[in-house]
């Protein structure tokens, strides 16, 4: 049995089935344009906020010292260089899962490399997806936010009126996502283009402002300020990490444009925009001491401003999107991997299968994310909720990328640890910094990682009992198949396939047919989908069957993590294989599983009820296996857990 499939009912969700499809078939230029738009629309409207932030938690008593300000450029400069370009560009991206990314795919991959599928790399993949949903509702808020709020530079005047256009912003976003975003989407490249462009030009203008300002290069204004202002130092660390969040996209969105792309858009654009907007930052700041209440904006001409404001507010949007379909293929990733309950997932493309749209998920999130905006007001304010999920996630990717390193890529140890140990020493300094920031905010994107948590060990929990106790009472297959074939009961033309998480076990459904309906069809098929521990997996590799007897065979269909079983279409590559499929004369017989309670429940009692409820929202298989409703026979049975 897969350890992935549980029961009848606990198959699982995925996109339409890539047949060996090669990946980023689209030109080069095209795919780092494409990086552009959904890679690092997060981490690209961070100037915004960031440089605020970080002069504003750098100053106890509203005065900002030359020290000060080089000494946040300077944390700045080397956050970037060390987490994004260092960290992910050279080597978390190299940890792709058959081309895929993302830290349930680290996770993946990482667990593969054991024979006994450690538990511990299973909880780190938890916990580290649990920290992506806390992250993505704070992303739109404080990015949707924090460019609205430049309209208070235009005009103080229309300040009553900042959440309410973000309130509007917002519901609109998240309203539209039903229709998908290939449309949208070929021009999320392009306004990020300019958006990027713009913020290497207004930046390099301002350099003229205090050339010294390159002095924050070295590193030892960093250390200097850590060390002479330990007040204000974690703080200010705390702060200054929000310039990176949204490093963790590059990963996950790996799959998407490939290694290559993403890393030539950071090195070739992102990257070099971003340092000449900060540091132009830092050279306004210098020259003009009193604007660092909001430097981004301020640092702008009259004639500028305005412009900046809507392409601030459209590159947000952006960000806000790519967060939305991250946390939408995330879902997808979990459904498949069995750490979620089976999801309705719409497919809003036909070329391409990971362009998705869950209506749950869009749904929570959008929830959140208006709460957030009620809540904080304030873009300064979601400032202190915005980082510690962030932080959290990269630190369970070094500690996976660990394991890639010694177990997949045989590393020496030394050099593993080394390296592990380099990566940890940032992390955790980034963790400790913004850990201080829980009562001012940061409890927000904790509260929502640990209900997901809860939400993920309750069904994989759950999940495991239910099977064990399902299992206990079955009876083995071959013994009910050796008994057909020697006393078999009345035969009717036809195929019966059985949908089953355990091939050796005969499947409730089929004892219930017997039990009633005291016949059998002439061909059994007992079906078992699996979901491999790779994104995609090979035609040739889809369907294996095992002849039983004369009346049974069994039939497993693999399928990756990121694909949706599509059982009809698939089971037609059975023709090649001698079993000549034919729709129209086959009926599927699902169980569909009542659960109750019950009181020797290995779970407590708020657990056995938080996972029924659970089951009960889990989508229809018929549905989600893409069987004709009318070839389908559901019977139903009561399970105690």
């Amino acid at each position: 049995m897969s350890e992935q499939q549980l029961d009848d009912e606990n198959y699982d969700n995925g996109p339409v089935v890539h047949e060996s499809e090669p990946h980023h078939k689209e030109a080069f230029p095209v795919l780092v344009l494409g990086a552009l738009g959904v890679v690092y629309g997060d981490i690209g409207t961070s100037p915004i906020y960031a440089f605020r932030e970080a002069l504003h938690a750098a100053s106890l008593d509203g005065t900002l010292s030359r020290t000060d300000v080089l000494g946040v450029v300077s944390m700045i400069f080397w956050a970037l260089a060390l987490i994004v370009t260092i960290k992910y560009i050279l080597f978390v991206l190299r940890a792709d899962n058959d081309g895929e990314g993302g830290i349930l795919s680290l996770m993946a991959l990482a667990r593969a490399s054991f024979k006994t599928r450690p538990q511990l790399i299973l909880a780190l993949g938890i916990v580290g997806a649990s920290l992506f949903y806390g992250d993505a509702v704070i992303t739109p808020a404080i990015s949707v936010l924090s460019a609205v709020e430049g309209l208070e530079i235009v005009t103080p005047r229309l300040e009553p009126f900042i959440v309410p256009i973000t309130l509007v912003i917002l519901l609109t976003l998240f309203s539209v996502q039903r229709f998908g975003t290939a449309r949208v989407a070929t021009i999320f490249g392009p306004i990020t283009l300019l958006w990027f462009l713009a913020l290497g030009f207004f930046g390099l203008w301002h350099l003229a402002d205090d050339l010294s300002v390159f002095y924050a290069v070295n590193p030892v204004y960093a250390f200097e300020y850590i060390v002479n202002n330990p007040q204000t130092a974690f703080p200010t660390i705390g702060t200054v990490f929000l310039a990176v969040t949204g490093a963790e996209a590059l990963y996950a969105d790996l799959g998407h444009f490939g290694r290559k792309p993403i890393a030539t858009a950071w090195m070739w654009i992102v990257f070099p925009c971003l340092l000449l907007n900060y540091f132009g930052q830092g050279a306004f700041i210098l020259a003009n001491g009193d604007a660092a209440k909001n430097p981004f904006f301020e640092m702008f001409p009259n004639w500028a401003l305005l412009p900046m404001v809507l392409l601030a507010t459209m590159a947000t949007v952006i960000a806000s999107q790519a967060v939305i379909s991250g946390a939408y293929s995330l879902s997808r990733q979990a459904v498949q991997l069995n750490l979620l309950p089976r999801l309705n997932i719409e497919h809003t493309s036909e070329k391409l299968s990971g362009q998705v749209y869950l209506p749950r998920i869009n749904a929570l999130l959008g929830i959140v994310v208006i709460l957030l905006v009620l809540g904080f007001e304030r873009s300064t304010n979601l400032a202190s909720a915005y980082g510690i999920a962030v932080t959290g996630n990269m630190l369970v990717t070094t500690t996976l990328l660990f394991f890639v390193m010694v177990r997949i890529w045989k590393w020496r140890l030394w050099a593993a640890v080394s390296l592990t140990l380099g990566f940890l020493v940032i992390d955790l300094t980034f963790v400790s910094a913004n850990l201080i920031k829980v009562v001012d905010g940061g409890w927000a994107s904790l509260v929502v990682a640990l209900l997901v948590v809860l939400i993920m060990f309750t069904w994989v929990r759950g999940s495991r009992q239910l099977f064990e106790k399902t299992r206990k009472g079955e009876v083995p297959l071959d013994l009910i198949s050796r008994k057909m074939a020697e006393n078999p009961p009345t035969l009717v033309p036809g195929t019966a396939v059985f949908l089953t998480g355990d091939p050796k076990s005969t499947p409730t459904a089929l004892m219930h047919s017997l039990k009633h309906y005291k016949v059998l069809h002439q061909n059994n098929v007992i079906l078992t989908v699996i979901t491999a521990p790779s994104p995609l997996v090979k035609k040739s590799d889809r369907v294996r069957i095992e002849p039983i007897n004369d009346l049974f065979m069994r039939v497993t269909l693999t399928f990756g993590y990121m694909e949706r079983p599509n059982i009809p279409r698939t089971l037609a590559i059975c023709r090649k294989q001698g079993w000549k499929f034919d729709i129209m004369t086959t009926s599927f017989f699902l169980s569909r599983r009542s659960l109750k309670a019950s009181a020797r429940s290995e779970m407590p009692h708020w657990q056995d009820r938080l996972f029924i409820a659970l089951a009960r929202t889990a989508s229809d298989a018929t549905e989600y296996f893409q069987i004709p409703t009318g070839r389908v026979v559901e019977i139903g049975t009561q399970v105690n857990i």
